[in-house]
C-alpha cells in the first residue's frame, strides 16, 4: 500500500485548457489525473442535448481531450478519473472506449459509474413520500413545475468511482459526482479507507484538498484577488497534490509554469462557493475548514495539515433543472459624444417599441456596458464623456415568439436609433432552464459500476 498518492487537476470546467493536463500528464508522475466538467446547471444543458440525440449528452470536450491523454496517460500508468459523463455517461465511456481503439490502446479498461440520474425515479420518490422541497426558496409544491422538468441528477459521493478503480479502470467516466469525489475516491481507493468512523477525520482531509484543486487554475493564480501579481498566467501550471496516508496533503505546481502556490491561493479557494467553513457537506464527509493549518515549505509549496470533519450527511443533494419560459437579448454600441445619454435614449426608444409590440414579459433588464453593467446600482456615476457605452437589454418571456420581440425592437434601432449606433451578430432566443435543488435520502441512491475494454 502506498504512503503518498500524487493526483493531478487536468480541468476544472467544460472549456478548460487541455496543455496544462497534458503538461501534468507528462511531467508530473502523476498516479491519478481528475477532471471535472460539471456546473449546477450544465445537467440539464446536456440532457437537452440528449434528448435530441440520444447517443449524446456527455461532455463533448472528453473526445479531444482523452486522445490527447490517453496515450500519455497509458504510458505514464496514471489513471484519469472524470464527470466527462455528463447527462449520459454510457455514451461517454463508449466513447471513450472508441477513442482508445482509435488510438490503438488495447485493453484499456474504460469504467463507466452511473446511478445520478433521478429523472425517471422522481414520481417513485414523491410516491414514497419525499418532498423534494425547494432548499433555495422553501417552495413545497414541486407538482407546481413537475411537468416541465427535464433534469434531476443527485451529487453522489465516491463509492463508484472506489469500485471502478478497485476492477482496474484504467479510465473512470462518471456523471454528476461531487467535484471533490474525483480525489476522494482515489484516495480512498490508494489506502484502503471505508466510508467508517475511524477513517472520518482523514476521509474529510481528502474532501478538503479536493475542493482546493477541483477548480484547476483557481488554486494556482486564476481567479485570485492578486491576479495582476500572477505571472504568465496564459501559461498557468495546473496544481497537483502529493496526499499522505495521515490525512496530510502538499499542494504544489510543476516548475516553469506561470501562475503561483502559496497559502493565499489556497485560502482564496478554499473559501470558494462554501457557506459554511465548518461546515462544508459533501456526499462522502462534512469537512471543517476552520481547524487546518498551512504551511509554505518552499517555492509553490503549501503543505496542508490539522483537516477533518463529521460523517457523510444523511441527506444528498438532487439539483433538478426545469424549463422555465424563454431569454430574449439584445446588445447595441454608441460612441462618443454623450455615449452615454445616447444609449439612455435608445433604452427610452425600446420600451416604447416593447409597448407598441405588445410585448408581454415577466423581467426586462437593462445593463449599461461599461458603465454599471457588473455593479448595477452600486455603480459610481461617470464624471466624464465616456468614450463608448453599451446597451444590453434581457427579457424573461413565457413564449419564444414574445422573446422574438426583442431582437426585432434592437434591429429598430438602426435606424430609429442615435446616429452612430453599432451591432454585433444578433442574439439568439434561448431557453431558460431554473433549477431547483432539493434534498434526498441517501438510502435512495443506487449506484452502479461497468467496465468497458477496449
Amino acid at each position: 500500500m502506498k504512503t503518498v498518492v500524487r493526483l493531478g487537476a487536468g480541468s476544472g470546467f467544460w472549456g478548460d485548457a487541455l496543455d496544462p493536463a497534458v503538461e501534468l500528464v507528462e511531467r508530473g508522475e502523476l498516479d491519478y489525473l481528475g477532471m471535472d466538467y460539471l456546473a449546477e446547471l450544465t445537467m440539464a444543458l446536456l440532457q437537452r442535448q440528449r434528448q435530441r440525440k440520444p447517443d449524446e449528452g456527455y461532455i463533448p470536450d472528453l473526445v479531444p481531450h482523452m486522445t490527447a491523454l490517453l496515450p500519455l496517460a497509458r504510458d505514464q500508468g496514471t489513471r484519469i478519473v472524470c464527470n466527462g459523463g455528463g447527462a449520459n455517461p454510457r455514451a461517454g465511456a463508449e466513447r471513450v472506449r472508441r477513442v482508445a481503439r482509435d488510438l490503438g490502446l488495447a485493453g484499456t479498461r474504460v469504467a463507466l459509474v452511473e446511478g445520478d440520474d433521478m429523472l425517471d425515479r422522481l414520481d417513485e420518490l414523491t410516491a414514497a413520500g419525499i418532498a423534494l422541497t425547494n432548499t433555495d426558496t422553501g417552495e413545497e409544491d414541486f407538482g407546481a413545475i413537475r411537468d416541465r422538468v427535464v433534469a434531476a441528477n443527485v451529487y453522489t459521493d465516491c463509492t463508484g468511482i472506489i469500485a471502478a478503480l478497485q476492477a482496474d479502470a484504467h479510465v473512470v467516466v462518471a456523471g454528476r459526482v461531487s467535484d471533490n469525489a474525483l480525489f476522494v475516491g482515489p484516495i480512498m481507493h490508494e489506502f484502503g479507507w471505508r466510508h467508517e468512523p475511524e477513517y472520518t477525520d482523514r476521509i474529510c482531509a481528502a474532501i478538503t484538498v479536493g475542493h482546493v484543486v477541483e477548480c484547476a487554475a483557481a488554486a494556482t493564480g486564476g481567479m485570485s484577488s492578486r491576479f495582476a501579481e500572477m505571472p504568465h498566467m496564459g501559461r498557468v501550471g495546473f496544481p497537483f497534490v502529493e496526499f499522505r496516508a495521515d490525512g496530510s496533503a502538499v499542494v504544489s505546481k510543476l516548475p516553469g509554469t506561470g501562475g503561483r502556490v502559496d497559502q493565499f491561493t489556497i485560502k482564496e479557494h478554499l473559501v470558494y462557493e462554501v457557506a459554511n467553513p465548518a461546515d462544508y457537506r459533501m456526499p462522502d464527509g462534512i469537512a471543517d475548514f476552520t481547524r487546518l493549518e498551512l504551511t509554505e515549505t518552499g517555492p509553490d509549496r503549501v503543505r496542508i495539515t490539522g483537516m477533518g470533519g463529521k460523517p457523510p450527511p444523511e441527506m444528498l443533494r438532487v439539483v433538478i433543472g426545469y424549463q422555465d419560459g424563454w431569454i430574449g437579448e439584445a446588445m447595441a454600441f454608441f460612441p462618443w459624444p454623450d455615449a452615454l445619454a445616447r444609449a439612455e435614449k435608445a433604452r427610452e426608444t425600446m420600451l416604447e417599441r416593447f409597448d407598441r409590440m405588445g410585448l408581454v414579459a415577466d423581467e426586462v433588464q437593462f445593463d449599461y456596458i461599461g458603465v454599471n453593467m457588473l455593479h448595477g446600482p452600486a455603480a459610481p456615476t461617470a464624471e466624464c464623456d465616456l468614450n463608448e457605452v453599451g446597451l444590453r437589454v434581457a427579457v424573461h418571456t413565457e413564449t419564444r415568439e414574445e422573446a422574438e420581440k426583442v431582437r426585432r425592437a434592437c434591429s429598430n434601432l438602426w435606424i430609429m436609433g442615435p446616429g452612430g449606433t453599432s451591432f454585433g451578430t444578433p442574439i439568439k432566443t434561448r431557453p431558460v432552464v431554473a433549477a431547483w435543488p432539493t434534498l434526498v435520502p441517501r438510502h435512495v441512491v443506487r449506484q452502479q459500476v461497468e467496465i468497458l475494454e477496449a
